[in-house]
């Protein structure tokens, strides 16, 4: 079966890239392209394509709006979310739309993807968006009002960091001391706990009631007694951080271990 396809996000080379491998997968025709929501929104609706593969971290619209927004309009196209963030929205967006993509996008998933949008033009989509996307909308928007700065004492100065750059945090002799790859200091929080809570929850795991780990920035995963792991920091002293018992299992289902 022949698919009609829309491209949409704002980086002009994850696109193209996108829209090349699509043209050689073979009956895929490329409609347009879209370089932001409002663009796709207008788009979609002209040429009404089969599938919209859509961006979930844009400026202005994101991804999930951009669904929503067609869905209010009576647009009720095959979506596939592609996405740079390993888990942080997965379990949301996962529930009915036909599939996602994580970047940089491999061949063998993108193929099944299109195979998934084509046995699903032929059925009913039976589970309307509507509601799901309003969740999920509400989600980003959380995870966005979240601090995107941290301020780090170092000596007599406090520097702000962005949050995605802090390593792990960890409570030593009551201070809770930060790490990033270009600095180590302390923070005004007076516990983890409240430090958590103005991060990004998907990112930042409490692995350990004294360690607070930044989990795209694990090096490595060591099997330890018990079952347990420690994980390696991508810091310069590869500090190694345990893992709880309680943690363990939500580890090793995040990445499949």
């Amino acid at each position: 079966m022949s698919l009609k396809v829309v491209v949409v996000d704002d980086e002009q080379l994850a696109r193209e890239e996108l829209c090349y491998m699509l043209e050689q997968m073979g009956s895929v025709e490329v409609l347009a392209q879209a370089g932001n929501g409002l663009e796709a929104v207008g788009i979609v609706e002209r040429l009404e394509p089969d599938v919209v593969f859509l961006d979930v971290q844009m400026p202005g619209l994101t991804g999930f709006e951009v669904a929503h927004r067609l869905l209010q309009n009576g647009q009720s196209p095959n979506i596939i979310f592609v996405t740079a963030f390993d888990r942080y929205a997965i379990e949301a967006f996962e529930v009915n739309a036909v599939d996602y993509l994580l970047k940089p996008v491999e061949g063998s998933r993108l193929e099944q993807a299109l195979d998934r949008a084509r046995k699903r033009l032929g059925t009913s989509k039976d589970v309307p968006l509507d509601g799901q996307l309003e969740r999920i909308v509400q989600l980003m928007a959380e995870r966005q009002s979240k601090r995107e700065r941290v301020a780090v004492k170092v000596g007599e100065r406090f520097l702000l960091v962005q949050a995605e750059e802090i390593i792990y945090a960890s409570l030593t002799d009551e201070s809770i001391n930060i790490v990033t790859g270009q600095l180590a200091g302390t923070s005004n929080f007076r516990t983890l706990d409240e430090l958590q809570s103005r991060l990004d929850p998907s990112v930042f795991w409490r692995v350990h009631r004294s360690h607070l780990v930044n989990i795209n920035k694990v090096k490595e995963i060591v099997p330890w007694f018990s079952r347990n792991y420690i994980l390696r920091m991508k810091d310069a002293k590869a500090t190694e951080i345990p893992v709880s018992r309680a943690q363990t299992k939500r580890l090793r289902e995040y990445l499949r271990l």
